[in-house]
């Protein structure tokens, strides 16, 4: 059972949701819906983020991105991306869940809620998060949290209820890829301490396939990301080699890398060897 054939991972398993893939795609920035939907497609992916401003769910020629989703093969989570306050973010998660409720296979339990300090970095405000959290998870809501890579944070979110803690790799959109993976292993350590089965995510910052299986290699349980596929040269491609990627980095972790040495080691056998010098 060593070829990626006859592999078989465990499902995904967030709150009450069991996801197929352990990559979580955006929705947004797409040139087209319908490229959109055949990216959505060749990524492989199972869940879909959804941001559910009003003025977000519409396009340019008035066509609604829900109308475009195939809501029965998809499970879609509303996200409060743009809210820079816990009244704002709360708000919008209610908002995501009165439009996704009447759909085939709605997340309309969950929400991935992002909270952020400015316009200029897109950095979570660690306060406002934590209250917006707290609050939610209070009214029933399955709390899928974007966060910065700080161990103290995040575990300070999943003791607020957090069903997962997503640190960022590097800032949204910013294609940087995985700035301190010693930090991502911390949170790793905090949040799956006495609870190895909590699911860690990384979210966004990632622009190339390796920078997602990079990610998985750190041992995070799946990747969310947008920007690096809609915004690629080929987005379809780009799709391809994440669905790729997302497996490759997986099956490496499970696999258990070898140990780095500073010298180099013979990776042909020493003993047992026949000597064919001259007697």
């Amino acid at each position: 059972m060593n070829t990626i054939d006859h592999f078989t991972d465990t499902p995904l398993q967030v709150g009450s949701h069991t996801l197929t893939s352990r990559l979580i795609v955006g929705t947004g920035k797409y040139a087209t819906y319908e490229l959109m939907g055949e990216a959505l497609e060749r990524s492989g992916t199972h869940c879909i983020t959804v941001a559910v401003r009003r003025e977000r769910l519409i396009d340019a020629e008035g066509r609604n991105l829900l109308d475009a989703i195939d809501s029965s093969k998809y499970i879609l989570l509303p996200n409060t991306a743009g809210c820079f306050s816990a009244e704002d973010a709360v708000r919008v998660a209610r908002l995501g869940r009165e439009i996704l409720s009447g759909l085939e296979n709605p997340g309309a339990s969950w929400v991935k809620l992002e909270v952020l300090a400015d316009t200029r970095t897109l950095l979570p405000d660690p306060i406002e998060t934590v209250k917006a959290t707290e609050q939610l998870v209070a009214e029933g809501f399955e709390v899928l949290v974007y966060t910065s890579d700080d161990p103290v944070v995040a575990r300070r979110l999943k003791n607020a209820g957090a069903a997962s803690v997503m640190p960022a790799g590097s800032p949204i959109g910013s294609g940087q890829g995985i700035l301190n993976p010693n930090n991502i292993r911390i949170c790793l350590e905090y949040l799956k301490e006495g609870d190895p089965d909590y699911p860690v995510i990384v979210d966004a910052g990632v622009g190339a396939a390796s920078d997602v299986a990079a990610a998985m290699e750190l041992g995070v349980d799946g990747v969310l990301l947008n920007t690096a596929i809609a915004h690629a040269e080929d987005p379809l491609l780009m799709a391809d080699a994440m669905r790729h990627a997302t497996l490759a980095g997986r099956l490496s972790y499970l696999a258990g890398r070898i140990p780095k040495r500073l010298y180099a080691t013979a990776s042909s056998p020493e003993e047992g060897v026949i000597s064919l010098k001259r007697r």
